[in-house]
């Protein structure tokens, strides 16, 4: 039965029968009888005792002064009695002792009475106060039937506390886990706590996303008895979420190939290069097939499909880049997708005379991401260093990549520059959408890298070197098969 059931307003008992209109007028009768009895016959028992039971029965539908004013007006009832049927005669010891035992335990009761609908006010306080809230709430046994419904569940689910109180839980709202519930069990039971997102059907037979957070309760013996769960409705900041990573994927499009236009020149060198060796190794084959040397033609061929290979890469690379589609996510070795990137921005490394070290790690774990998000990153990282160290004129440009283990047994990836650096102010503030310390820069290309990183489980982050220029990094969690 619903908490909230048993008190009223006030904090008095409350029945559910419809017999609860008719108990003060019980009450009224009873005390009438006890006084009837306890006046005319002459037993040797203390029949006022019997008040006690006017007294509990007041509890019910009176607040606690009038509970009090019932137990004075049963105490004057007793010794009402005790006058008219001895008179003046009020040395009749046995007949004093039993209505000093009644008066003491019409006290007694008063007192217990008092004090329970105090607790029970305490009570009824706190049901309601879990029917303020708009979270869906209820409690259920270790057998899923529901014993307590709040008027949160009612508005979520659509099913009043009439009907839901009593059901199973898997019936009425059908609720499928991420998991299976076999292991959010075993975790509830292990750590008396669980929190989780859920998809349960309304009573309309509307899905519902919720915020799951449950608490298992044990008895005197402390042995599992009850579960609290308590749900928050979030289906709407759900598809908000959809919708805002829609939006984010439509900027990353545009802001990669913002970036392929500013690389334009650079594209079209490494895309060129290639063809001219095989131009150069063609024409180099028809003299030596004109001089039948045939070992030097296929040295030839072979240069030749080799530089066939490479554009061939790049232009792959360049139509992933280009083309809009959702995240794919796939196993990927870090060190190689860092070098087909640098393939699409060598040419602008070489424009700006900036020296290239790789310092590549062969200890990497294998990392779960789309190759084409990583790319974006990288591209971006060593653009922003390219220029970063556009006016640097009193030192070498020195752009250093590296991937390493990280303490937490990540792959990191690192790209530092010997340009002017970044302030603390700046730092703090790098990440932030449309913040940009560029002339024309839009201020999306460090925001859009760090939600790529974070959809892949890693960080980005950014700091000053020891001696000049700044370095960007990110981190990349190892893939493990049987987690995925």
């Amino acid at each position: 039965m619903p908490t909230d059931a048993l008190f009223s307003r006030d904090g008095v008992l409350s029945t559910p029968f419809k017999l609860s209109s008719l108990i003060p007028a019980l009450t009224v009768v009873l005390a009438v009888v006890i006084f009837l009895l306890d006046t005319l016959t002459r037993v040797n028992i203390a029949i006022a005792v019997l008040y006690v039971a006017v007294v509990m029965l007041s509890v019910s539908f009176l607040p606690r002064r009038g509970v009090l004013m019932v137990s004075g007006l049963c105490m004057i009832l007793a010794v009402l009695s005790f006058i008219v049927m001895h008179g003046k005669n009020y040395t009749d010891e046995t007949a004093l002792g039993r209505v000093i035992v009644a008066i003491a335990a019409n006290a007694i009761t008063t007192f217990l009475a008092v004090k329970m609908q105090s607790t029970a006010a305490a009570l009824g306080d706190h049901a309601r106060l879990l029917d303020l809230t708009h979270d869906g709430i209820f409690v259920r046994d270790m057998a899923d039937v529901v014993l307590y419904w709040n008027r949160g569940a009612e508005e979520l689910y659509g099913w009043p506390r009439a009907l839901a109180v009593g059901q199973t839980t898997h019936r009425l709202i059908q609720t499928q886990f991420p998991a299976g519930r076999g292991e959010v069990m075993a975790q509830l039971l292990r750590t008396g706590r669980w929190e989780g997102e859920l998809v349960h059907i309304r009573r309309d037979g509307k899905e519902v996303m919720v915020e799951s957070r449950w608490t298992l309760q044990h008895d005197e013996r402390g042995r599992p008895a009850a579960i609290l769960e308590t749900n928050t409705d979030i289906s709407e900041r759900k598809r908000a979420r959809e919708t805002v990573a829609k939006a984010q994927a439509e900027l990353a499009h545009v802001t990669r190939l913002a970036t392929l236009g500013e690389l334009t020149a650079s594209i079209a060198h490494e895309v060129n290069q290639p063809l001219a060796g095989i131009v150069t190794n063609g024409e180099a084959c028809l003299r030596w097939l004109a001089r039948d040397v045939h070992e030097e033609v296929q040295s030839a061929v072979e240069r030749m499909i080799s530089d066939a290979g490479r554009a061939s890469d790049v232009v792959r690379n360049l139509r992933e880049l280009a083309k809009k589609g959702g995240t794919q996510k796939a196993p990927l070795h870090v060190n190689k997708v860092v070098e087909e990137t640098l393939a699409l921005v060598q040419r602008e490394i070489s424009l700006h005379r900036i020296s290239l070290a790789l310092d590549l790690a062969g200890d990497l774990p294998v990392i779960l991401g789309d190759r084409v998000e990583l790319q974006q990153v990288i591209i971006n990282l060593i653009v922003n260093a390219i220029q970063a160290m556009a006016l640097v004129e009193d030192r070498p440009r020195e752009l250093i990549i590296r991937t390493l283990l990280d303490e937490a047994s990540q792959a990191l990836v690192a790209v530092q520059d010997s340009g002017p650096g970044i302030d603390t102010k700046t730092q703090e503030q790098l990440f932030k959408a449309f913040f940009t310390t560029k002339r024309d820069g839009m201020g999306m290309g460090l925001s859009i890298c760090r939600s790529i990183v974070e959809a892949h489980g890693g960080q980005v982050r950014a700091s000053c070197n020891a001696g000049v220029g700044a370095t960007f990094e990110f981190t990349l969690p190892a893939y493990r098969k049987e987690l995925s």
